[in-house]
């Protein structure tokens, strides 16, 4: 199954790591990816610190596990590529709306980050997928 339709079929949770230019270690929900060919995706981030830290280091991991009872998922391993400042592409990627308790967030600057998949695997284990 091509990676970018199992993103599209499943539903679960998921987690980005990023870390500083000194190594320390941020982690933060995430929504799932928006894949722009089967080599790169993109985030929609805010100017928090999982951005803050792709500055310093292009590095990330992501984890995505699976709805349900066992630990079925995937893990990422990603270099940034590039981004973009309030892209006009990320009212067409946003795929849930913003309610008015969240203007705050709407207000703030957007970057839509683009992304290079380095390695696949599993949730469990160290067997490439």
């Amino acid at each position: 199954m091509k990676l970018s339709t199992y993103f599209e079929e499943k539903i679960g949770i998921s987690v980005m790591a990023t870390a500083d230019d000194k190594g320390i270690v941020n982690a933060a929900i995430y929504s799932r990816p928006h894949f722009m060919d089967e080599e790169t995706i993109a985030f929609i981030m805010a100017d928090r610190l999982t951005h803050h830290n792709l500055k310093a280091n292009p590095r990330a991991a992501y984890l995505f596990i699976e709805s349900g009872d066992k630990y079925v998922g995937k893990r990422l391993y990603l270099t940034k590529i590039k981004e973009e400042k309030d892209s006009p592409l990320i009212a067409t990627l946003r795929r849930r709306k913003i309610h008015s308790d969240e203007n705050s967030y709407e207000a703030e600057t957007k970057y839509l980050v683009y992304f290079r998949i380095d390695k696949v695997l599993p949730l469990i284990g160290d067997k490439v997928c």
